[in-house]
């Protein structure tokens, strides 16, 4: 059984992709920590990248390239100053060189050392193999990217299948009833349990400014996004539309920072359409920062980071406005379980499962959440969640020129909605007629990703991402 805490749901990265983005730029990390601890680093004199699958298809539209460059730079996704970024990939580019692991400086010609293979491994659709070339040997290791930043080794995955290693949480879980066998047992709300799993691996205080860190990014993030005008990077020309919602909604008056803005959208109307454009305002906001190579939070991918946050915003200035740091450290508990459950029991990954792996699990979380922090019972958690996913199965992922921004961006929006909707739906239900258990959704989304033709596995080789040509927009 596998432990999957709350802080690997919600990691905090840099934009687009955590498939293609933040999960290369972190195996970028462990292959310079690898030829660290083979005392390898100092004697490289050349590193070469083999992309596959969609990360070869779609990798450029979605920076993979350049988080590689980044990853091998020594820079950190969760630190790195946004605004640096643009400059290291510069000198790498100008210089044909790169400074390894911030140590030494080697030749790199990023068109002959990332190599962009139109060819699947058999592993993961997402694979990735680094090279390097010493003076003596060469050295080389095959990562795979299986979404939200995860990046595993096959060899290390089927050794510790093989090994059958346990999970160390006081409540091991890999499935919903699993989770509330343990709420009914232990008397425990959802995000109690999930509390009691987190303290075994972390002290109470790592738990909260953890849980305050990811949150404090979420609202920079809509806050940016809401205050930023123009076009979006890329090529297809999309416009931001988060900053035009956002002036209709409350005008563009100066904030002293992100807690003041939230305030005051307290204070705003309330009416129903109004609310729908708050939601969307939010979701737009995080997922046009993402597409810009902004900092976002993977939850539970870059791809369908808006929801959460957007969802946790609409609670916090339209639900409750008493709500303070408790309810927003149970609204991330509780979500970063429900994912947990989809990411072992299915994927999260929109190369293995289409967009329903993203948007749909990322609802499912948000819903589970909301109907949580509304005084849901843990049963009706689970229902929110499975209602949520219910309408998002068989959600292709098609996105035009590999770029996360059409249908990517307005997804979110559609994902925020049906969580909100999926959570009040749930809060009327009775746990003793629900016909469909959450587990039997996650096993037949998992059921559906399989079957799904690959064109519509974030490959761009069907849906919109043909019919539309690049071209016309």
């Amino acid at each position: 059984m596998e432990c999957v805490s709350v802080f690997d749901m919600l990691k905090i990265g840099v934009g687009p992709s955590s498939s293609h983005t933040l999960g290369p730029w972190r195996a970028a990390e462990r292959f310079l920590g690898e030829l660290k601890n083979k005392n390898l680093l100092d004697t490289t004199n050349r590193v070469k990248i083999d992309l596959y699958g969609s990360l070869s298809l779609t990798g450029k539209g979605h920076a993979t390239d350049l988080a590689l460059m980044l990853g091998l730079s020594g820079a950190d996704p969760e630190y790195i100053p946004v605004e640096s970024i643009d400059v290291i990939i510069s000198a790498i580019k100008n210089k044909k060189e790169i400074f390894l692991a911030n140590e030494i400086l080697i030749p790199f010609n990023f068109k002959d050392d990332i190599v962009f293979n139109r060819e699947f491994l058999p592993f993961h659709s997402n694979g990735m193999k680094f090279t390097a070339y010493t003076e003596s040997l060469v050295h080389e290791t095959t990562y795979y990217s299986i979404g939200g930043g995860f990046v595993v080794v096959e060899e290390l995955i089927n050794s510790a299948k093989n090994e059958e290693i346990k999970c160390a949480f006081p409540f091991p879980i890999d499935k919903a009833s699993e989770l509330l066998a343990y709420c009914s047992q232990e008397n425990k709300k959802v995000w109690e349990i999930v509390y009691e799993n987190e303290k075994s691996m972390r002290s109470e205080d790592e738990i909260h400014n953890e849980l305050m860190r990811i949150w404090n990014t979420m609202l920079e993030c809509m806050y940016i996004g809401c205050h930023t005008e123009g076009t979006l990077p890329g090529g297809l020309n999309v416009r931001r539309r988060a900053y035009d919602i956002h002036k209709n909604l409350i005008g563009v008056l100066p904030y002293e920072n992100p807690y003041s803005w939230m305030q005051i959208i307290r204070q705003t109307e309330v009416k129903f359409r109004q609310i729908l454009k708050w939601v969307s305002c939010f979701a737009l906001s995080v997922n046009e920062v993402n597409a810009s190579l902004g900092r976002v939070v993977t939850a539970p991918t870059n791809g369908s980071a808006g929801v959460i946050p957007s969802v946790l915003m609409y609670y916090l200035v339209i639900e409750n406005h008493e709500a303070g740091e408790d309810e927003i450290k149970r609204f991330l508990m509780t979500a970063g379980e429900i994912g947990s459950i989809f990411k072992k029991g299915a994927t999260i990954s929109a190369a293995m499962g289409g967009c329903q792996a993203e948007i749909g699990v990322s609802s499912a979380m948000a819903a589970a959440a909301l109907c949580e922090a509304m005084g849901g019972t843990a049963e009706q958690v689970t229902v929110a969640a499975e209602i949520a996913m219910e309408h998002h199965l068989g959600l292709t992922c098609d996105p035009i020129g590999g770029l996360v921004q059409i249908p990517c961006i307005e997804r979110n929006t559609m994902g925020a909605i049906k969580a909100i909707n999926a959570a009040e739906l749930a809060l009327e239900t009775d746990a003793k007629n629900v016909k469909v258990p959450l587990d039997k959704v996650v096993s037949t989304m998992w059921e559906t990703a399989k079957d799904m033709s690959t064109k519509y596995k974030e490959t761009s080789e069907g849906g919109l991402a043909v019919s539309v040509n690049m071209s016309d927009c």
